[in-house]
């Protein structure tokens, strides 16, 4: 593990100051064992700089039963900001000694199991950035799962941030909403066992590649129901016709 040059809190500041929502360090003795492509794309590596930007409100508030063609272009750009957010920190934490690996923050290598290098929200919820939700997305405390997230690897002895406790409870609002009936309502207290443990996956991906990505000016593998249908993301804490938290929801921070 290369000494640290460069303080955490130094790099957050910085990365706040580029345009990140969120950020957070996750020690990667947490992630090992974790599908990674390739196999070894952790060697070498000690800590993960996840990067976190918030998504519109109006834009997600907009979406109901399927993706919308303004949540089509947004989704694009966000994913533009978070490689160019991943660059900057790549070039601060080289400069500071270490090496650094930015990925891709939308990039499928996998068409059918629709994954990429590594999951960016597994590394988010071992950077505290939020927990693992019912419909696997990372859910933060500020603002519920609308963000985007991408990923930098490092050997910087970087200080390594929390996990934090899931505060679904209860609630079952994204499974309600799914259009595709894919999210089974399962509760987990850190993550899931495998992906099907909280998913019918082959539903999500059928109503996404099979229908959603045909629809005028939708382009790539996206939903967004249920981001949109989260109390933790939405303002006075409630979704349409979702039942209520266990435990009472934030409004955007």
């Amino acid at each position: 593990m290369a000494e640290a040059k460069l303080t955490a809190a130094a790099l957050k500041r910085w990365a706040r100051a580029w345009g990140a929502s969120l950020v957070g360090i996750a020690d990667l003795e947490r992630l090992r064992g974790i599908d990674t492509e390739p196999a070894d794309l952790l060697d070498g590596f000690t800590r993960a700089v996840s990067l976190a930007v918030r998504l519109s409100d109006p834009v997600l508030d907009a979406i109901v039963d399927r993706p919308t063609p303004l949540y089509a272009q947004h989704y694009q750009k966000v994913n533009a900001l978070l490689d160019e957010l991943a660059l900057r920190v790549s070039l601060a934490l080289q400069k500071a000694g270490g090496r650094a690996l930015p990925l891709p923050a939308s990039q499928v290598l996998n068409s059918e199991r629709l994954t990429s290098y590594l999951s960016h929200k597994a590394v988010a919820v071992a950077a505290g950035i939020g927990w693992q939700g019912k419909s696997l997305l990372t859910v933060t405390p500020q603002h519920g799962p609308r963000v985007r997230l991408v990923t930098v690897l490092t050997d910087l002895a970087l200080t390594p941030d929390q996990p934090l406790k899931n505060r679904c409870g209860a609630c079952t609002a994204c499974a309600d909403a799914c259009p595709a009936q894919a999210i089974r309502g399962a509760s987990t207290d850190s993550h899931y066992a495998s992906r099907e443990e909280a998913l019918h996956f082959d539903r999500c991906r059928t109503k996404v590649l099979d229908e959603f990505a045909k629809l005028p000016h939708i382009t790539g593998g996206i939903c967004g129901v249920c981001v949109a249908a989260c109390p933790f993301g939405r303002k006075g804490g409630r979704s349409r016709g979702a039942k209520k938290s266990a435990e009472p929801a934030h409004t955007p921070g």
